[in-house]
Formats: C-alpha cells, structure tokens, sequence
C-alpha cells in the first residue's frame, strides 16, 4: 500500500494512494501507519480522497491506527468520498473522528473541523 507524507507544523499529513482500504490489505494498512506515525507531531490528518471502498476491516485497521496514537496525538479524517463517509456514518464512526472535506483546508487554515 502507497502513501505520501508530508508534515506541516504539527500535522503530517498523510495520503493513501489507493483506492480500497480492504481485507486484503488492512493488516499492511496498519503496519505502515505505525511505522508512518511512530515519532509524528500531535495531529495526523489521513487523506482518503482516493479511497472508494472501505470495508469493515478497512475501518478496523482504521481505528487502529487511532488507537495506536494514543493519548495527546490524535487521527483526522479528511476527503472522505462518498461510499467511505457512508461507512463512517453507519457506524457512527463519524462521531469518533475529527472529518475534514480536504486536508488541503486543514493545512493551508489549521482549521479544526468542517
């Protein structure tokens, strides 16, 4: 699995280049974000404007990595396509994460939330 990185101040922001967060690949999706997110700054932003198809194991490997993070770091989502914001929503994982519509916005603003 592709990602790109760049951190800004204190948010790295990450983009998945794939396009489906699956059973095949959830356990490699985790694996990277450890390794992607092991000394980063306190906000991690995961743009997933690519992704569009997330099942219940992408969401998992998800969460994950937010749990990974731990306290006094947290996991943003951002340019959720529309199938990936219907899993969030139906899982009410949407209530759980901070969702930008881009992490352009989130950079080029330090905004909080759309």
């Amino acid at each position: 699995m592709e990602f790109e990185t760049r951190t800004e101040g204190n948010v790295l922001r990450i983009d998945v280049l794939a396009t489906r967060i699956d059973a095949a690949c959830a356990i490699q999706f985790k694996d990277r974000m450890r390794d992607l997110c092991a000394d980063c700054p306190e906000r991690v932003v995961l743009d997933l404007q690519r992704v569009d198809f997330l099942d219940s194991s992408g969401l998992g490997a998800v969460v994950a990595a937010m749990k990974f993070l731990g306290n006094g770091r947290r996991l943003e989502l951002a340019g959720l396509t529309p199938k990936v914001s219907k899993v969030f929503r139906l899982t009410r994982m949407d209530s759980v994460f901070t969702i930008h519509q881009s992490a352009d916005d989130v950079l080029d603003s330090g905004s909080s939330a759309a």
